[in-house]
C-alpha cells in the first residue's frame, strides 16, 4: 500500500509517498480501507518541527481516517466487512492515516451513517471534537462570543455550535472578504477583518463598547496579545493554540486588573473512550440532518499530501482540508 511519511523536518517537500505491506489485523482488530484522511494544522507544524511536541522520525503522519471494513481479524465478525466507519486514531494515540490502509482495534471504530460522507466525518473528528470541548469548557450560552479562524476547520464548526448553544452575538474573526461571507452564510452575527488595524474597536462597537464575553482563540503567536484588547471586563480569553500563544506577564497582570481569565484548553486529556464513540456519534447525527455543515477545504491524492499541507500553511484553505487515497 501507499503512505506518507517523513524522514527530516522542514518545508512540504519532506512528504514522501512510499510503498508498505498491508496490514494484517490480529485478534479484535479490523483493517479499514481508508477514503478520506484529514489533515491538520498541527501536523503543519509538526512537519517544521514547530509544534508543541517534537515527533520520532520517521514520522507517519495522519490522526482521523474514514473508510470502510476491509478485513476483520482472525476469529471476529465477518458482518464488520464492508461497513462505513471513521477512526479517529488520535483517541487511541496513533498516527499514520495518510494511507490507503490502517488496521485497529475493531473498538477505536464509529459506524458512520450512510448520509454522512468519509470526507465529513474526517472533518468532525480532531476539529469536530474540539469544537465541542471547546464549548463544554466554556459555555456560549447568552454570551457575545468572538471566534478566531473562523472560516478554518474548527471555527467554521464552531460558530455553527456556539449559534446552536444560544450565544447572544457570534463575531467571527477571519482574514479575506470570501472567509468572513463564509462565516456569516454558517451563522455568525457579524465578521470582521482580524488583520486589519482596529478591528478589536470594531468588536466592541458590536457588543456596545464592552468587547466579547468569550474569544475563542485557536491562531496563537500576536494574534493572542491583539485578541485581549477585544475581550470584556470579566471576559474570558480561550487559548486553544497549544505552545503559540504571545502573552507576556504585563498581559496577564492587565487581565487581572479586569478581572478577566484565561483557560487553556488541549484535546487529548478531555477525552474517554466512550466519550468519543457518543460524541462523533452526535456530530453525525446533527451533521446527517443539515444541522451543521462541514466546509470542503480541497480534496487531495494522497501523492499531494504537500501540496494539502502548502494549501493550509499559506492559509489558503477554509473548512476541511482531506486526502483520498
Amino acid at each position: 500500500m501507499k503512505s506518507v511519511q517523513f524522514t527530516r523536518f522542514g518545508s512540504p517537500d519532506v512528504l514522501e509517498v512510499v510503498e508498505l505491506p498491508i496490514p494484517e489485523p490480529g485478534p479484535g482488530e479490523v483493517l479499514v480501507r481508508v477514503h478520506a484522511a484529514g489533515v491538520n494544522f498541527f501536523e503543519v507544524l509538526m512537519r517544521a518541527d514547530r509544534y508543541a511536541v517534537t515527533p520520532d522520525l520517521p514520522m507517519f503522519p495522519g490522526v482521523e481516517v474514514a473508510g470502510t471494513i476491509e478485513r476483520a481479524g482472525p476469529g471476529d465478525d465477518r458482518s464488520l466487512i464492508g461497513m462505513r466507519v471513521a477512526v479517529p486514531l488520535f483517541a487511541i494515540e496513533r498516527s499514520g492515516g495518510y494511507a490507503e490502509f490502517v488496521a485497529v482495534d475493531g473498538g477505536a471504530v464509529v459506524q458512520l451513517p450512510d448520509a454522512v460522507s468519509f470526507e465529513a466525518a474526517a472533518g468532525l473528528m480532531v476539529q469536530g471534537l474540539t469544537a465541542l470541548h471547546l464549548l463544554r469548557r466554556s459555555p456560549a450560552k447568552g454570551k457575545n462570543v468572538l471566534v478566531s479562524a473562523a472560516a478554518g476547520g474548527v471555527g467554521s464548526l464552531l460558530v455553527q455550535l456556539a449559534r446552536r448553544d444560544g450565544a447572544k452575538m457570534v463575531i467571527a474573526a477571519a482574514s479575506s472578504d470570501e472567509k468572513r461571507a463564509l462565516s456569516l452564510s454558517l451563522g455568525a452575527d457579524h465578521a470582521v477583518d482580524y488583520t486589519a488595524p482596529g478591528w478589536q474597536e470594531d468588536v466592541k462597537k458590536l457588543t456596545g463598547g464592552l468587547g466579547a464575553g468569550i474569544i475563542y482563540e485557536t491562531v496563537g503567536g500576536a494574534f493572542s496579545r491583539a485578541a485581549l484588547d477585544a475581550l470584556a471586563p470579566c471576559g474570558e480569553l480561550v487559548l486553544a493554540a497549544m505552545g503559540r500563544f504571545g502573552l507576556e506577564a504585563a498581559d496577564v497582570e492587565h487581565m487581572l486588573d479586569d478581572n478577566q481569565s484565561i483557560k487553556g484548553f488541549s484535546l487529548l486529556p478531555l477525552l474517554t473512550p466512550q466519550g468519543v464513540r457518543e460524541d462523533l456519534a452526535a456530530l453525525f447525527v446533527l451533521t446527517a440532518a443539515g444541522a451543521v455543515t462541514i466546509i470542503d477545504g480541497g480534496r487531495f491524492p494522497l501523492h499531494q499530501a504537500s501540496e494539502a499541507h502548502r494549501a493550509i500553511e499559506g492559509r489558503r484553505a477554509v473548512g476541511k482540508v482531506v486526502l483520498v487515497p
